[in-house]
């Protein structure tokens, strides 16, 4: 979840700054806030773009009381689900909702809501994380299935869907994120996030352009 959370911005950033959360938190993160009382976990000095110590404090003190009364991040989502009917997205507003407990009015908010129209892209990036089991995606959780997840769409991969004809979007939104996944859903419904990974490298690693992507695929396929 810090992790995900804090995945914005520049990589080197992203991974020094999740480094250093975790660092505060030892071998055994869970243990070790269940058994903390010090809610100033993080310097105040820490410093994450649009997020400060602050914020992250007050996350972990959120993810703390999920612990104390769920047993875990993950019965936190299962009683959300339940509360609604199964219905992932509205589930994932009451996710939210506990998780930015006592969030300062107007700071950019660690975990997003989908009720806001964004794109959820670090959410959805914390869900195929755990939701998912392969050699990018390390699992354990078996609350949702993997056809439920939604793509994390950032500018990166909503250039490329646009490219690829996989959504109209101009916007890298919530609806964008949805027409994204259905798209890769008419290719494989049991596991439409799968692709996510393997078509971000294009632009990113070299020798991957995401202008040549778009000759491996025939956009009528995805109309």
């Amino acid at each position: 979840m810090i992790a995900s959370s804090l995945a914005y911005g520049r990589v080197a950033m992203i991974m020094r700054n999740v480094e250093f959360v975790l660092s505060k938190l030892g071998t055994e993160p869970a243990k070790f806030l269940l058994q903390n009382h010090n809610h100033k976990i993080i310097p105040e000095n820490f410093k994450h773009r649009f997020t400060d110590s602050y914020d992250v404090n007050n996350l972990l003190a959120n993810i703390t009381q999920a612990l104390k009364n769920y047993g875990s991040i993950e019965k936190l989502l299962r009683e959300n689900l339940l509360q609604t009917g199964d219905n992932l997205l509205e589930a994932l507003n009451l996710f939210s909702d506990f998780l930015n407990q006592n969030r300062k009015a107007g700071s950019f908010p660690l975990i997003t809501a989908p009720r806001d129209g964004s794109a959820c892209k670090r959410l959805f990036l914390f869900l195929k994380w755990l939701v998912r089991h392969d050699d990018v995606d390390p699992g354990g959780w078996e609350i949702i299935s993997p056809a439920k997840l939604l793509v994390p769409v950032d500018t990166h991969m909503h250039n490329i869907s646009l490219k690829l004809g996989f959504t109209r979007r101009k916007t890298a939104d919530l609806k964008a994120a949805i027409e994204i996944t259905q798209t890769f859903a008419k290719i494989c419904p049991e596991d439409p996030t799968k692709y996510d990974f393997v078509l971000t490298r294009f632009g990113i690693r070299d020798g991957l352009e995401a202008e040549d992507l778009a000759e491996l695929f025939d956009k009528e396929n995805f109309s």
